[in-house]
């Protein structure tokens, strides 16, 4: 089964009033190209979190992501309201000593050092982790499943490419019988309008089988062939066969490219053509097969 590089996948952890989104998504490339953008109080945790990415997905640029969205109850800085008491009483003091009026009390005191107090620093505790952690393995699930999904549309796509070939390398054949005939009238009916030339017959015979051996392509339609069901074998294999499918679209370009070289006639010239295009578009998908 094959399965694309390009996913995405994200899921939502619920603890003690913070949203904790994580998102991951990947493209196409050559190995497993990794970035993170994590949460202060997670990033103790990358490796940790780098290694579970690792393990599931082989390769593709991938780009994960941690962001926390607190309840704003939760996020509010609290009050110092005893701190808040005091500056109150010192400064009413002060007020009434040099007989200072119309003063805003609660916008100058909230203005005072510390009276807004922030939070303590979080310290990431075990139980919270725990969640975290299934968030991820649920998001690279997530991820993995996108990128079945995609891959079943490409192995369908290489399928169709697969099938069109092999009608197309068919189709070949009857061409190739009568092209031998052909070749064969062309050189005999060249050397007629000649009257003065003397030619060995026997030696015609011999020249004219190198000739055609020469431009035969058995062996490059039986190779090809070996290439297709090789493709076809290798898309039911386990995942990660992205590159080894590229290495044998090679192969059969080499042998399409050696078919059209040898080709001297028009009708099979044009057969490769379509050959070449259908290999073209196999070869532009299979850069995205995992």
């Amino acid at each position: 089964m094959i399965q694309s590089m390009t996913g995405y996948g994200k899921t939502l952890v619920v603890y003690n009033g913070k949203k904790i989104n994580i998102e991951i998504k990947s493209l196409n490339s050559k190995q497993l190209d990794l970035t993170t953008r994590i949460a202060p109080l997670y990033r103790e945790k990358e490796m940790e979190v780098r290694q579970i990415i690792a393990e599931k997905l082989l390769r593709g640029k991938v780009e994960f992501c941690i962001w926390v969205e607190k309840d704003a109850a939760v996020e509010a800085a609290p009050v110092n309201v005893a701190l808040m008491q005091s500056y109150y009483n010192q400064l009413q003091t002060f007020a009434d000593k040099n007989r200072l009026t119309g003063i805003d009390w609660m916008q100058t005191l909230i203005r005072m050092p510390d009276v807004l107090s922030k939070a303590e620093v979080e310290v990431l505790d075990e139980e919270e982790w725990t969640a975290v952690r299934q968030g991820v393995v649920e998001a690279v699930r997530n991820l993995v499943d996108f990128r079945t999904q995609e891959g079943a549309a490409l192995e369908k796509k290489f399928s169709e490419k697969i099938d069109n070939i092999e009608q197309l390398l068919a189709s070949v054949e009857p061409f190739e019988k009568s092209r031998v005939e052909k070749i064969r009238n062309r050189i005999v009916d060249g050397l007629k309008q000649i009257p003065e030339a003397e030619y060995d017959k026997n030696r015609l015979e011999q020249e004219l089988i190198y000739y055609i051996e020469k431009l035969d392509i058995s062996e490059e339609k039986q190779r090809l062939t070996n290439h297709l069901k090789y493709f076809r074998e290798t898309m039911n294999d386990q995942p990660g066969q992205g590159k080894k499918l590229g290495f044998i679209a090679q192969e059969m370009g080499r042998e399409i490219n050696t078919t059209g070289s040898k080709s001297n006639q028009a009708e099979m010239q044009n057969i490769v053509v379509k050959m070449k295009d259908e290999l073209e578009q196999i070869k532009e998908q299979v850069l995205n097969a995992l």
